[in-house]
């Protein structure tokens, strides 16, 4: 996409924000017929799926989307091939393609952006773009990455050239890093991969030299290069950070917006659709863009509808996000909904059990709540059916009394509201919170194997 194919798009996009909920939501029900009829005609699987509930050709644009099936990743997994509407594409060439051609943004065939999930959840499944669908997510990226500024705030950062490092697992294809690259090179930036397992002086050597004015990346990593900065080992002039990948807890985002001076956008993509919403202001909560899915939370699941993706088209893909949606409503501050309460994923779950057998489970991301002074980041542990244990990571003047008092008051109210009174925790504090060396990312809970060879490490 050149450089002013990109911005028409992005003005554009940037419009709907000015329309009205009744507007957007009369743009997703278009987006969304057209979706479904497309998948009836060249998706050999949502054919015989949409049939088996009952729905046809004729009467397709009058069943709500609450009447047509779902699926999941297994059979997401194992119908691959039928759910794709192109011809020359299969799972198991781009299974070949992964394993044995080298890392890079090159599309498969010359046409098709493959990414894979981290594999958190399970064995890791392959989502495909085509170039036009490719294009469509960059340009909602740009908008979400950059909901903070206007569209000539756009423009003059674009012109004196954004130049953006890139802090997460680089080593496969993961759609943020797959993606933050073709969108920065959109718009006639640069970028810096550094990978969360390479070696601190290699990261202080390299920022030195790019001196980038932007930062993408996972808060665990973005939270190292601030740390850096904070040591004065590096000198940064940041005009933008995002946070993306993992939850960003209160505490953490005040400190990366208190040494880089700029407001954090919290981005919120998966691999199945890289652009579902975005966070400018807490107060406001996350944004979802309505304009480019539909996102249903039913059960403590979400289930995603992509609108942009014809090539490998997901209706009601249920993903693993514990989601509460608001919706828009007219006259409101935004004319998209909001995903409120918690944001994360469904396994990540502490459950426990009274004397009586009675079960009842305490979400880690309960305490994003919180807010207080100098803790930067936190990890869980489950100990058994009655009892957890906290580690802490502060910042380094902190005074660690005065949060282990606070944070045990706090937990205390969090236990009662829940009726879990009964169950018993610790708190520990440790140097540094580690990302998983495998996917990059920060584990909300980890078992005690897991700890334990952390600890020896």
């Amino acid at each position: 996409m050149n450089y002013i194919n990109l911005l028409m798009k992005l003005l554009l996009l940037k419009g709907n924000e000015k329309k009205s909920a009744e507007q957007i939501q009369k743009i997703q029900e278009k987006k969304l017929k057209k979706l479904l009829r497309y998948a009836y005609k060249n998706s050999e699987y949502y054919r015989l799926t949409f049939e088996g509930k009952g729905i046809n050709e004729k009467n397709i644009d009058n069943v709500p989307l609450s009447g047509f099936p779902t699926v999941d990743k297994k059979a997401f997994l194992m119908n691959f091939d039928r759910i794709v509407t192109v011809s020359d594409l299969t799972q198991d060439e781009i299974r070949e393609f992964d394993s044995s051609s080298e890392l890079s943004r090159k599309p498969f065939k010359g046409k098709y952006h493959i990414v894979h999930s981290s594999g958190s959840t399970g064995k890791p499944g392959y989502f495909v773009y085509d170039d036009k669908a490719w294009g469509s997510m960059l340009v909602g990226m740009i908008r979400g990455a950059l909901s903070n500024m206007t569209m000539a705030e756009m423009v003059r950062f674009f012109a004196e050239g954004p130049r953006m490092v890139y802090t997460a697992a680089t080593d496969g294809r993961y759609g943020g890093a797959m993606a933050v690259g073709d969108g920065v090179e959109g718009v006639g930036g640069g970028q810096l991969y550094l990978d969360i397992n390479t070696p601190l002086s290699q990261w202080v050597e390299k920022i030195n030299e790019f001196k980038p004015n932007m930062i993408v990346g996972y808060p665990s990593a973005v939270k190292i290069l601030a740390g850096l900065a904070e040591e004065k080992n590096v000198n940064l002039n940041i005009r933008c950070v995002v946070s993306c990948g993992e939850p960003l807890n209160p505490g953490l985002r005040e400190y990366l917006e208190r040494i880089f001076g700029v407001k954090v956008i919290n981005y919120y993509g998966t691999s199945e659709s890289l652009i579902l919403g975005a966070e400018k202001d807490p107060a406001e909560g996350m944004i979802l863009y309505d304009d480019m899915n539909v996102i249903e939370a039913i059960d403590g699941k979400m289930y995603l509808t992509s609108l942009y993706n014809f090539a490998q088209p997901l209706i009601r893909y249920c993903i693993t996000d514990n989601i509460k949606i608001e919706k828009a409503q007219n006259g409101g501050s935004t004319p998209f909904s909001r995903a409120v309460g918690l944001v994360g994923r469904s396994e990540d779950i502490l459950w426990f059990k009274d004397k009586n057998g009675k079960k009842e489970f305490l979400h880690p991301l309960a305490i994003e709540g919180f807010c207080i002074e100098g803790l930067l980041d936190f990890q869980f542990r489950q100990l058994s059916d009655q009892a957890f244990e906290m580690f802490a990571e502060t910042s380094a003047n902190a005074d660690k009394d005065k949060i282990e008092a606070e944070m045990h008051r706090q937990m205390k109210n969090i236990l009662a509201e829940k009726k879990l009174d009964y169950v018993d925790f610790k708190m520990s504090f440790v140097d540094e919170i580690k990302a998983d060396s495998k996917t990059g990312k920060k584990k909300l809970i980890v078992t005690s194997a897991e700890k334990q060879r952390k600890e020896q490490k």
